[in-house]
């Protein structure tokens, strides 16, 4: 396993633990009582390291090179009935950016979200989850598409930003963001956008207007990370955790100023201790959601939708009276 920096205290008990292992399989004595007051140890290691985070340590977390990506989610909460579609029937596949319907328990769902790469080959075809306009197209043509066999829609988000490349630009990134904002306030069947990671910019909001946008507890979501934000205002990153502080991105954050509609809990220690914990607590409020959103009719889904992303920064001036 990989540690962070901040992770030091947890990785050294790890490291013991390891040794105590060897010894006694070696000598062929019985180490448990020691085994258990370290794994103890671990755990309260654990519990006093994330439960203090700072933002800029929550930021780190969320790019834990052993944290689940979108294709682990969607496969797990399908149960490998997932059917990936591709291409935006224009330019090509992005491969940054995946879809298509899977089955949860027995629900039909169409699935969308960017994929950062497993490995450094498939990082670099998966562009690091950055997508190109194609990508941000193909993902409204699954919308429609669900839209049009009324099937709801869970979104995945994970992205550093939008691919910032030229080829981009020239083919319309900002448009083709732009028209995913508009088009999917205005869709007629439930929609749920959760962040899984970083949650960067444009980038990550063309897949984020939801009737439900909620946050795992270690991922961020922000106009800009705090490195390039620390680039503009200082002129070089040293300055990235002051900036993670000040632009208030953490789910805790987000969600005391109503940007979001809740958090979901992770194992302790981070999604990436135990995958199938977070699996499980993902599908299941995927599901919860889901059943709550289906009561509702498609216009008062959308009526709900953009009054809440339309009250979202207002100021109200107050006028005094002469």
């Amino acid at each position: 396993m990989n540690y962070l920096s901040f992770e030091k205290p947890i990785a050294d008990l790890f490291e013991q633990l390891e040794k105590v292992k060897q010894a006694g399989e070696k000598s062929q004595v019985d180490v448990s009582a020691t085994l258990l007051e370290i794994e103890l140890k671990i755990k309260e290691a654990r519990t006093k390291i994330y439960g203090s985070l700072t933002p800029w340590e929550r930021v780190q977390v969320s790019r834990h090179p052993d944290r689940p990506y979108t294709l682990a989610y969607i496969n797990f909460v399908t149960d490998g009935t997932f059917s990936e579609l591709h291409g935006d029937r224009n330019v090509k596949d992005d491969k940054a950016m995946v879809g298509g319907f899977g089955s949860v328990d027995g629900k039909t769902v169409m699935f969308i979200g960017q994929q950062k790469g497993i490995n450094t080959k498939m990082r670099q075809i998966r562009r690091f989850g950055m997508a190109n306009p194609e990508g941000y197209r193909k993902a409204l043509r699954l919308m429609k598409l669900a839209e049009k066999f009324n099937k709801p829609i869970v979104t995945f988000i994970d992205t550093p930003g939008a691919y910032p490349g030229l080829e981009a630009e020239e083919r319309g990134q900002g448009e083709a963001i732009a028209r995913n904002l508009f088009e999917m306030a205005q869709l007629k069947v439930p929609v749920i956008c959760i962040i899984i990671g970083e949650g960067a910019s444009g980038g990550a909001l063309g897949i984020g207007i939801g009737d439900k946008v909620l946050m795992l507890e270690n991922t961020w979501y922000s106009v800009i990370s705090p490195e390039s934000c620390s680039s503009i205002l200082w002129r070089n990153w040293n300055n990235k955790e002051r900036a993670a502080e000040a632009l208030k991105l953490t789910p805790q954050d987000m969600l005391e100023n109503k940007m979001i509609d809740g958090i979901i809990a992770e194992p302790l220690g981070g999604a990436h201790t135990n995958h199938e914990e977070i699996f499980q607590t993902v599908k299941d409020e995927i599901l919860k959601q889901i059943a709550k959103l289906e009561k509702l009719n498609s216009k008062k889904l959308v009526e709900q939708r953009i009054e809440k992303f339309c009250s979202m920064g207002m100021v109200v001036d107050e006028v005094s009276s002469n």
